[in-house]
């Protein structure tokens, strides 16, 4: 038996069987509930906005290309002092999804051909069934890895009290005696 994944609360779930020849834009506005939703999942204060604008375009023979942007408000508790942070993300979006069964995403496996990866360039395609693809749940996983995961409000510090002077490395004594300073 297959589980479900959660639904993203602010999933939108696009048709690909028949994309239109210049793509299907997709925007997604998230409204009071989303936003509280998302606030919730990534332990976040509260999600002022959230919006994004996406396009849906087929990609090779019968690949589909996500590309766009998600651009959101947010406020976070400061990992120091718990004092709310605001932040703004605007994160760009872009994925590949290719069909289960499409020979494309098999061949560098089963061929026994090379798969060269790029750390700096586009992730491997994923793959998707059916004829649909959840493009909202897409954007809020860019969104999520947008978000600081240690927010610090500015001129807070972890310095322990009565620590006037932080601690200083070996480095910067062997760097101070080099340079003759004492």
């Amino acid at each position: 038996m297959k589980h479900a994944e959660p639904q993203s609360p602010v999933s939108f779930v696009a048709n690909v069987a028949r994309l239109p020849q210049k793509g299907l834009p997709v925007v997604i506005a998230a409204d009071e509930r989303q936003r509280a939703a998302l606030a919730a999942e990534y332990d976040l204060l509260s999600v002022e906005s959230y919006r994004a604008e996406l396009l849906v375009a087929s990609w090779k023979r019968n690949g589909v290309k996500v590309s766009g942007r998600v651009e959101a408000d947010i406020t976070q508790a400061c990992i120091v002092t718990l004092d709310p942070v605001a932040a703004h993300i605007d994160e760009p979006v872009e994925a590949l999804f290719l069909p289960e069964q499409s020979k494309l995403g098999r061949e560098g496996f089963e061929s026994g051909g090379e798969i060269v990866l790029d750390a700096d360039g586009p992730d491997s395609p994923e793959t998707f069934s059916g004829d649909t693809i959840d493009v909202g749940a897409l954007a809020e996983q860019f969104f999520g890895l947008a978000i600081d995961p240690y927010p610090r409000k500015p001129g807070a510090s972890l310095d322990a009290e009565g620590d006037d002077q932080p601690e200083e490395s070996e480095f910067q004594k062997k760097l101070r005696s080099l340079l003759g300073k004492s």
